[in-house]
């Protein structure tokens, strides 16, 4: 590769890699470390599913083993694009459009493979969004979501669309499992560090006209708009997977973090206590089954 070409790619907004016919790396752009966490030099010579991006669909299926996008380039040669969930390397899961494409010599014969790949979260929405609530004080500095009041906000503001115009939504109300085991066990700088790595990839992963908020805790509430309860179920258990997916690094050991959740939708006689209290009851729910799943009326 000649060297005007590196810089091209390395200016590129787009996260950049190549790999050979086994996929191991051979070329990592800047774009590419700063959507991933990852710099070049802890990645180029391993091979891209040696627990590095850890690609899950939105599903939860792991592709980086069975269905990669660029493993099935290379081996036939197709372009494919798809929405993939990366693993940052602080841990979050955080949304991209993966590009996928076949390298090819002089004698046009597959080389290896490239992949190319966009962050498509709400992190920059999410970001000036952060800045305004910081000025209104509606703003948790541990997680960098909106605290309590800027929640009690939000629900006026849903209650209010659904009494004038019907338009439905639905409450999560989500409680990491086991969150007093991190701080005994590992110190309460570890919870903090778990409560950050959710929060990011709720963040990083939920539509933009949605929001979640610290309620309490190691509780967290997420209001979704525009849902029914079927596809309430199928939102909440989306983020409850993407979770279950994170691993963050605490005292050289790798673990990984659950959430039970409950889900509901709002009533025609709801108040905003009596919506809380339900979601609130329904994750109780979930603990008592086993915890990391969610339950909806």
């Amino acid at each position: 590769m000649n060297i005007n070409c590196m810089d091209i790619l390395n200016n590129l907004p787009e996260g950049v890699y190549f790999t050979d016919n086994k996929r191991q790396i051979t070329f990592w752009n800047k774009s590419a470390e700063e959507i991933t966490g990852y710099p070049a030099k802890e990645v180029i010579g391993s091979c891209c599913y040696d627990n590095i991006l850890l690609h899950v669909d939105e599903q939860g299926n792991s592709l980086c083993k069975g269905s990669c996008p660029l493993a099935k380039t290379i081996a036939d040669g197709i372009t494919r694009d798809s929405n993939v969930f990366l693993n940052h390397k602080d841990g979050h899961r955080a949304a991209v459009r993966v590009y996928t494409l076949p390298l090819k010599n002089e004698n046009n014969r597959i080389i290896g493979g490239i992949e190319i790949f966009s962050d498509i979260s709400t992190l920059t929405a999410m970001q000036l969004k952060t800045k305004e609530l910081e000025k209104m004080a509606f703003f948790d500095t541990l997680t960098k979501l909106p605290n309590r009041e800027h929640i009690l906000v939000e629900l006026e503001s849903v209650f209010n669309e659904y009494q004038r115009y019907k338009i439905p939504f639905g409450i999560l109300f989500l409680d990491i499992d086991h969150f007093k085991n991190f701080n005994d066990t590992y110190g309460h700088d570890s919870g903090d560090q778990v409560l950050r790595t959710v929060a990011a990839t709720l963040r990083s992963s939920s539509r933009p006209f949605d929001i979640f908020g610290r309620w309490g805790g190691e509780e967290i509430i997420g209001i979704i708009r525009h849902v029914d309860s079927n596809a309430l179920y199928t939102i909440g258990n989306r983020y409850r997977m993407l979770v279950e997916k994170t691993r963050i690094l605490i005292q050289k050991k790798t673990i990984g973090i659950t959430v039970s959740i409950g889900a509901t939708c709002v009533r025609p006689d709801d108040t905003i206590e009596s919506i809380i209290k339900r979601a609130d009851l329904l994750m109780y729910q979930s603990k008592q089954k086993g915890r990391n799943c969610l339950t909806s009326d």
